[in-house]
């Protein structure tokens, strides 16, 4: 596995003091992240919110396809919470391209517990921007063009 640098202030990978600070990792055409959720992210006592597992999910899936070389953005997420996810515990997320139609691209992802019950599956349709992508949004660290 290759281990994929952080892009600064982002909130599942970055250096910033509000990151959940998770490590990607390139193997073949998947993305594998690991990391561990703590109170930050709790929502139900003891477990993680929601709304963390679905933005570490939505990361790894664009994360892969920008590996794959596909400049995208989010168009459509959808999650299936399989299991109450606990805190302070390693997290392994597995996220992969499923097809693609034109400019449309499937993914899906899972957060795997170290025993491999999966807590939450996603799908997400994405959105081939190419080089628009940095003529709207600047680069990894918001620097205009």
């Amino acid at each position: 596995m290759e281990r994929l640098p952080e892009h600064g202030p982002c909130l599942v990978c970055g250096t910033s003091p509000n990151s959940f600070g998770f490590v990607f990792y390139k193997e073949g055409d998947r993305i594998i992240v690991e990391g561990t959720l703590t109170r930050a992210q709790q929502g139900p006592p003891g477990h993680a919110h929601g709304g963390s597992l679905a933005a570490i999910l939505d990361e790894a899936m664009g994360r892969g396809l920008w590996e794959l070389g596909h400049k995208v953005v989010a168009a459509h997420l959808e999650f299936d919470y399989r299991h109450p996810t606990p805190l302070n515990v390693p997290l392994r997320v597995i996220a992969e391209k499923d097809h693609q139609r034109k400019k449309s691209i499937h993914c899906r992802a899972r957060i795997e517990l170290a025993d491999g019950t999966v807590t939450v599956e996603g799908r997400g349709v994405f959105v081939e921007m190419g080089d628009q992508f940095f003529e709207k949004f600047g680069d990894f660290w918001g620097k205009p063009q």
